[in-house]
């Protein structure tokens, strides 16, 4: 038994090494940048007005950010208070900001560590703003829930270039270099 445990630990050992530090951040940035990167710059996209300055226009904003509260307010985006405004603001920039960050691999571990705290928000409005229902549950045998299973693989991607970092295909590791 003592010589499969060893055969299996050299294995194992060689291949850590030879994928070193490089391969789990390279990974997830290249699973965000597949999976994620073009939903969440059309989601920013659909929160925003026409034309060069629409990304100031953030009057479609409301409606998902603050689906209740625009609805009470009867779509009414002057009736929104100037928190409301600063949330949808800050939130639909973040949108457009924090996968670009990830996606050219600057300020990675602020900007994964941001995107968590986003994917935390938008997962709660969908199930207290927008009243999803079906949202899932862990550790049963179904992996289809969209906030509670997807949303969980979406967060460990990026959990993973918070403890990591970009990797070397980066412009932090280029900046690092240059320091």
């Amino acid at each position: 038994m003592n010589a499969l445990i060893s055969l299996h630990n050299s294995i194992f050992e060689r291949f850590e090494n030879m994928l070193g530090p490089w391969f789990l951040p390279t990974l997830a940035r290249f699973t965000f940048a597949a999976t994620l990167l073009l939903y969440f710059l059309n989601s920013a996209r659909t929160k925003i007005g026409e034309g060069f300055f629409g990304f100031l226009d953030i009057s479609r904003a409301y409606g998902q950010i603050f689906p209740q509260a625009f609805e009470a307010a009867g779509y009414d985006d002057e009736a929104m208070s100037a928190f409301q405004w600063f949330i949808s603001l800050a939130g639909t920039w973040a949108e457009f900001i924090l996968p670009v960050l990830i996606l050219i691999g600057l300020f990675t571990r602020l900007a994964a560590l941001g995107m968590i705290g986003f994917i935390i928000v938008q997962s709660l409005t969908d199930i207290y703003g927008h009243m999803v229902e079906k949202y899932g549950v862990w550790f049963d045998r179904i992996s289809d829930g969209v906030i509670m299973d997807q949303r969980l693989f979406w967060v460990t991607v990026l959990l993973i270039l918070v403890v990591r970092g970009a990797g070397p295909l980066s412009l932090d590791r280029l900046i690092q270099r240059n320091t």
